[in-house]
């Protein structure tokens, strides 16, 4: 809708042809000289859109539909620029640095008209005196910008600021009005190496019959940005934000993320696990291009089946999130996008490695096969291949094995033409893993050797297709059908324990969005399907069920001036659970452009696979006990549980620059629960339905500023309150620390002639004690203390771009090297009675360093 209002408003307003890019947040115009930019660049301020010229009313914008509400403040308009520096009638902002761009600005200027041009570095502005007869300002400042020097009124294209000389490649970033950091004087004798090129440039310029501009509207994004115009707290990860750590797969890539923690990774599965306000990562939902992901069988190893370097993009919804994406979601949902857009061909080559046996090499492709068609290839390969035993209690810490993933993704969009659009994907996943003892040979039969072991293989294929089609002449009404398909398979075993599944998914959702009257009433509906087939063996039990459900929904939008309410509903016919109900409803009040206060509350149930996603227990002694309550999984009920969330999202301006705070508060009340109880007894893992009260309050105030140019700074505090009625009583959650602390610095060097330039980053997480499980059952050595140590990690990296092809980067995990000495309980005699590896709260590696290598094509 920004697209066509924006283009439309240009092409009334006087231009031939008008393109906007929604990627690139620039308007290219062409004209025939009988109208100026300016002209046309007031027209779409007009029409509501802030440009670099001219500054919508607030009026206007505020009259928009909410999904066109962009950030106003990303750059200052020319108007609010002029505020920096009082500027007399004739002068005019320029931008340049050195000797030899006053040389060029002065030198076009006069060629342009002017009967004298004088530019000031200090003050960034060009005098101008001329005829108005004979020329104009417009004029000089079309032609200064042509010989590659931004201004107040026009802007230089690409290729021409590239063509500059070195020294003159001024920052375009900087607002009008403010100082250049970059000003430097050069000797006159220097002035006669850039005549020649300068004067190629000139005769370029004046060859030129057509006037071809790029115009700016609004700013860049930010690598995570919080999104102003959602109802809901939402968070816009890109690739800029993964590129700060490793990023080797989706479980690595919130590193620099304060909302999320990553658990540590099991000592002897090598698992990760996210959590989120509090709680596992069974109670956020997981999405692939908004398609259910990571649940099931998945839901253990799933992290690690989306590599870091093919993700394009993440959405990080803290608390209740649209009911037109499924019913699993209570404490959020994290949506991520695959690499999939681009206007070239683009090619490139990943290559990592660690200090301790582990590698991996990535190649993605994305092409246009042609105007409406393009295509990507994704594949990634990886190998741990050192036996790793920091700790020397003859356990590996990491699993050693490999992986095999490619995918392949088809588009086709035909929006603007025919209306329709379609995205099909496919994937297929080959993993194999081998933990234990070191030593341990896989090849042999469990019962000839002496070795404890575990051996994980699992396959997986899916394939997808998402289409869409928006009615003509009717931009805010539209169709989309999503479908999907999910087999995996997993074969395992665990010392002398086997464990096996598979799991075959169809869902299928079809969405239909319109407005009522307007677009300040937008309104969606649909229905869903979801078969979930599986086959589970743990020992010699086999269990087997089939959960299908089918399901209608219904979301209204009401957009005001200052606000936005989601509310929404969907029943969902559930062959196990029954009929279940879920309503969410999202509430958005802007006080002030930077004052944001967001409310929340929703509902939200699924089916615990008790057996899958705890599988970090099975690499212990424990015996597994299930004490049914009449349900029809594994003879429990349905999870079910409301969770609720106030946030406040206050910016403002600190050192001259964007500042913001967000504090929110969730709390998650459990209506029903199915309990990981590992307090019964140290030789038990026991299930059961929640008979009482189960709650997580959680507490989060973030801070992001930059203190000077090129530096991030992002400090976060949170605090969790969870605890459940257990059998015997009231107890916290074990592996749950109550405070938690996080500093993110990340500084860039400015770029080259080349593109090139430096990162560095780096992330401190500290953990506060958690509780552990009871283990006063078990002999003294064998019994861990009632709360952790806290503790503190430190991550680094640095990384050098050297152009727009190739990177190189370097890095840390775990600087401080802390790491948990007891990981394993009893790892002498791991087929004894007290055996358990499944106690880890903290990092059991010491610090680990890794380099890589980025190449484009």
């Amino acid at each position: 809708m920004c697209k066509s209002r924006i283009e439309t408003a240009a092409k009334k307003a006087g231009a031939k042809n008008a393109s906007y890019s929604i990627d690139l947040q620039t308007l290219t115009l062409e004209t025939d000289g009988r109208v100026s930019t300016d002209e046309i660049l007031k027209k779409v301020a007009d029409a509501g859109h802030d440009n670099e010229k001219f500054k919508s009313s607030d009026e206007t914008y505020k009259s928009l539909p909410g999904c066109c509400h962009y950030e106003r403040d990303l750059q200052p308009s020319a108007a609010e620029a002029h505020q920096h520096h009082s500027k007399k009638e004739n002068e005019f902002y320029v931008k340049g640095n050195c000797a030899s761009c006053k040389a060029r600005i002065e030198k076009t200027a006069k060629e342009a008209g002017a009967d004298s041009a004088e530019w000031n570095a200090e003050t960034q502005t060009v005098t101008l005196n001329f005829d108005p007869s004979k020329t104009s300002s417009d004029k000089i400042l079309k032609a200064i910008a042509d010989a590659g020097h931004d201004n107040e009124k026009y802007k230089a294209s690409d290729a021409v600021y590239k063509g500059l000389p070195a020294c003159c490649l001024y920052d375009r970033d900087i607002p009008f009005g403010e100082a250049n950091p970059n000003i430097h004087h050069e000797e006159g004798s220097k002035h006669n190496d850039h005549k020649e090129h300068d004067a190629a440039l000139n005769e370029t310029h004046e060859q030129h019959e057509k006037s071809i501009e790029g115009v700016t509207v609004t700013g860049s994004k930010a690598a995570t940005a919080l999104s102003k115009k959602e109802a809901g707290l939402v968070f816009n990860i890109d690739k800029k934000e993964l590129l700060k750590a490793a990023c080797c797969n989706l479980s690595e890539s919130f590193e620099t993320n304060a909302t999320v923690d990553v658990s540590f990774s099991n000592a002897v599965t090598g698992t990760k696990q996210l959590k989120m306000l509090g709680l596992d990562q069974k109670y956020t939902s997981l999405t692939k291009e908004l398609l259910p992901e990571i649940r099931g069988l998945a839901s253990a190893y799933g992290l690690n089946f989306i590599p870091g370097r093919w993700i394009e993009s993440i959405q990080l919804t803290k608390g209740g999130s649209t009911v037109t994406n499924g019913y699993e979601s209570i404490t959020g949902q994290i949506n991520t996008e695959l690499l999939k857009n681009a206007k070239e061909p683009e090619t490139s080559l990943n290559i990592f490695a660690d200090f301790n046996g582990r590698a991996e090499a990535n190649i993605t492709s994305v092409s246009p096969i042609n105007e409406k068609w393009s295509q990507t290839f994704l594949l990634h390969g990886n190998g741990t291949f050192g036996d790793t035993d920091m700790n020397h209690d003859i356990f590996l810490d990491r699993p050693k094995g490999t992986q095999i993933n490619a995918a392949y993704l088809l588009n086709y969009n035909d929006l603007e033409k025919s209306g329709f659009g379609s995205h099909f994907g496919i994937n297929f996943i080959r993993d194999e893993r081998t933990a234990g003892q070191v030593g341990f040979d896989k090849k042999l039969p469990q019962n000839e050797q002496g070795a404890y072991g575990v051996g994980i293989d699992i396959s997986r294929f899916q394939v997808w297709n998402k289409t869409g089609y928006v009615f003509k002449g009717k931009p805010y009404q539209s169709l989309g059908w999503m479908n999907q398909y999910v087999y995996h398979q997993q074969d395992s075993f665990f010392g002398l324990r086997n464990y096996a599944g598979k799991q075959h998914t169809y869902y299928s959702n079809l969405i239909f969005e319109s407005i009522i009257g307007n677009t300040n009433h937008k309104y969606k509906a649909g229905a869903s399907f979801l078969y979930d087939g599986y086959e589970e063996t743990y020992l010699t039990d086999d269990m087997k069920r089939n959960e299908i459900v089918p399901g209608i929904f219904a979301e209204y939008t009401l957009t005001g001036l200052k606000y936005t309410l989601v509310a929404g509903a969907r029943a969902d016919f559930h062959n196990l659970a029954g009929t279940q109900f879920t309503p969410r409803l999202n509430f958005k009040y802007d006080f002030t452009p930077q004052t944001i206060l967001r409310l929340s509350a929703g509902r939200g149930f699924r089916t615990a696979n008790v057996f899958a996603e705890n599988q970090q227990y099975f690499a212990s002694n424990r015996s597994i006990q299930i004490l049914p309550n009449g349900g029809n999984i594994y003879g429990l009920k349905p999870e079910i549980a409301w969770n609720y969330g106030a946030s406040l999202q206050q910016e403002f301006k600190l050192f001259g620059r964007k500042s913001s705070v967000v504090a929110d508060f969730f709390r998650t009340d459990f209506q029903d629960q199915v309990l990981v109880d590992l307090d019964r007894s140290p030789q038990q893992l026991t299930f059961y339905n929640l008979e009482g009260k189960s709650f997580a309050n959680s507490f989060q105030t973030q801070w992001d500023f930059t203190p000077f140019k090129n530096f991030d700074v992002r400090l976060a505090y949170k605090y969790y309150d969870v605890q459940a009625d257990y059998l015997d009583g009231r107890r916290e959650v074990p592996f749950m620390a109550k405070h938690r602390g996080f500093v993110n610095l990340a500084y860039a060097t400015n770029k080259n002639n080349k593109g090139g330039f430096w990162s560095f980053d780096t992330t401190l997480n500290w953990v506060g004690k958690q509780r552990l499980p009871d283990t006063s059952g078990n002999p003294a050595e064998f019994q861990l203390p009632a709360y952790s140590d806290s503790y503190a990690v430190l991550n680094a990296q640095i990384s050098r771009n050297f152009n727009k092809k190739i990177r190189a980067y370097a890095g840390g995990e775990n600087l401080t090297s802390y790491y948990q000495k007891n990981a394993i309980v009893d790892f002498r005699n791991p087929f004894g009675n007290y055996f358990d590896g499944g106690m880890v709260y903290a990092p059991i590696m010491k610090a680990n360093f890794y380099v890589g290598l980025d190449v484009t094509f």
